[in-house]
């Protein structure tokens, strides 16, 4: 009685193998016919005049497609604070760019914890000896000791009063171009060493290409902001 129901549960495992080969054969050429047509589509669409710009001008930077232009408000203070360091404007200028978008990002706070404007670390705005420094320097600073001038100086770190309202605070526009100018300065850009005080500003290569190429671009422009 065993032998009949074997050959009828065999002949059940061969029909079902046999509609899964059926169904790879014919879908393993129609994926195929499928990736043709679409790399033929994309080749044929990165050809239309439009589309070969578009993808010329993003792949300048990773975020090219969302480029905001200088404004043209802040040319002056740019020009005012990297003068005060022997600086290059236009290198303050890419900073604030790729740090805050020229400050359009909401919170100006990052998750790993910087702030304001040009987005210090609070230990290196404060400064490194601040007894809770450690680590990427996020640290457990008061506001108090944050924007005081006096404390700042004390603990070794960039924050300025650049506006004279007795306040060091990263979240003021003019505290906190002056204080990047300063970095920089410090950091080889007044020698010209534009990429090491980059680098040192934030430790990573790709952010060190997306400054310099807004560097760049801003340095080719130059000529739009004079008398600004």
């Amino acid at each position: 009685m065993g032998k009949p129901k074997a050959r009828k549960n065999r002949g059940k495992r061969l029909r079902k193998g046999s509609c899964l080969i059926a169904a790879f054969v014919f879908l393993v050429p129609s994926l195929i016919v499928l990736y043709v047509m679409t790399a033929l589509f994309w080749s044929a669409l990165r050809d239309v005049p439009f589309i070969r710009e578009l993808n010329e001008y993003t792949a300048h930077t990773p975020d090219r497609l969302f480029d905001i232009q200088v404004p043209e408000n802040y040319v002056p203070l740019y020009k005012e604070a990297a003068d005060a360091y022997g600086i290059p404007w236009t290198l303050l200028a890419a900073h604030h760019r790729v740090e805050t978008r020229f400050s359009t990002m909401d919170p100006l706070v990052s998750p790993a914890g910087a702030e304001g404007h040009m987005q210090f670390m609070p230990c290196t705005w404060v400064g490194w000896s601040h007894p809770s420094c450690s680590g990427l320097g996020k640290g457990e600073i008061p506001e108090e000791v944050k924007t005081d001038p006096e404390a700042i100086r004390s603990y070794g770190g960039y924050g300025l009063d650049a506006d004279g309202d007795g306040r060091a605070d990263p979240f003021s526009l003019s505290d906190s171009l002056y204080s990047a100018a300063s970095y920089l300065a410090q950091n080889g850009a007044a020698e010209g060493e534009l990429e090491q005080a980059i680098f040192l500003y934030n430790h990573s290569d790709q952010y060190v290409e997306d400054v310099m190429s807004f560097y760049r671009d801003y340095e080719q422009r130059a000529e739009e902001f004079k008398g600004k």
